[in-house]
């Protein structure tokens, strides 16, 4: 039988960001956060391949930030389906404030939007777009899921956010060593690991322990590793530590988003960490 509360990331990188968050009951509830690929075909290719879903089953569309890796085809996706599209005012300005009529719905932090039974928490982060969310998703149950994708540290209001949930989707961007012998021009390296940039492997690794100890955090799944500036085997060790640190973490709870293939449903319930 399929989890009441589960998600699964379509895909996680640079080459595009979205993920799927399903509450099912009568009238199941399914928020897709993120459409960052080139085409609307290519996103109804990614949907169907890993849920065997159409566009048309999906409730609504929550945007995390301008980026193209994240806002992608989303416009596009909300006009064909006529789906609801919920981002900060300052990501509607970066975009361009395009006419979206009725469709568009703007929130800030503190907001609290229902979806049935499904809630949506969204919070500021440090990021180097106009007003950049990320999102806290609960079932109305105590359970909750923290989606943390582009972000360049913890700082205290996301990890007050993030206390609690159980699960985690969780940027482990690059490994420092790699990003500073890459290819990078200068000024791309110190944008990626500046305050406003993207997470670094152990700034992750705090956030993670800190969320374990203080908070209620027993799954993580590593996203949005960067092709070029890490290694999934890197991570791998990482979060085998992290469990071996926390027995609350076990490590099969410990998982890594492809970039291109995502990841499987994950639970998100209470039974998933019993």
């Amino acid at each position: 039988m399929d989890a009441p509360f589960r998600f699964r990331s379509l895909g996680s990188g640079s080459s595009g960001n979205a993920t799927l968050v399903e509450l099912n009951g009568a009238k199941p509830q399914r928020l897709l956060v993120d459409a960052g690929f080139s085409s609307v075909k290519k996103l109804e290719q990614r949907l169907h391949a890993a849920s065997g879903l159409g566009v048309d089953a999906i409730t609504a569309i929550f945007i995390t930030h301008e980026h193209s890796d994240h806002v992608g085809c989303a416009l596009k996706l909300a006009e064909k389906y006529n789906l609801r599209l919920f981002m900060s005012r300052g990501t509607h300005r970066a975009i361009g404030s395009p006419d979206l009529g009725g469709r568009l719905h703007c929130l800030r932090d503190g907001d609290a939007i229902e979806l049935g039974h499904l809630v949506l928490e969204p919070f500021t982060v440090p990021h180097d777009a106009l007003e950049p969310l990320q999102l806290r998703v609960g079932d109305g149950e105590e359970n909750w899921l923290g989606i943390l994708t582009d972000l360049g540290h913890g700082s205290a209001h996301v990890l007050e956010m993030l206390q609690p949930c159980q699960t985690a989707l969780l940027e482990f961007n690059h490994d420092p060593d790699l990003l500073e012998a890459s290819a990078y021009p200068p000024f791309l390296k110190r944008r990626v690991a500046g305050p406003l940039g993207h997470l670094p492997n152990h700034e992750a690794l705090r956030i993670s322990h800190h969320l374990i100890a203080q908070g209620q955090l027993r799954q993580i799944v590593a996203a949005h590793l960067s092709e070029r500036n890490n290694r999934p085997e890197i991570v791998a060790q990482l979060l085998r530590d992290c469990a071996e640190q926390h027995p609350e973490l076990e490590h099969e709870n410990c998982h890594i988003a492809c970039p291109t293939q995502g990841t499987d449903w994950i639970d998100c319930t209470d039974h998933a960490f019993a």
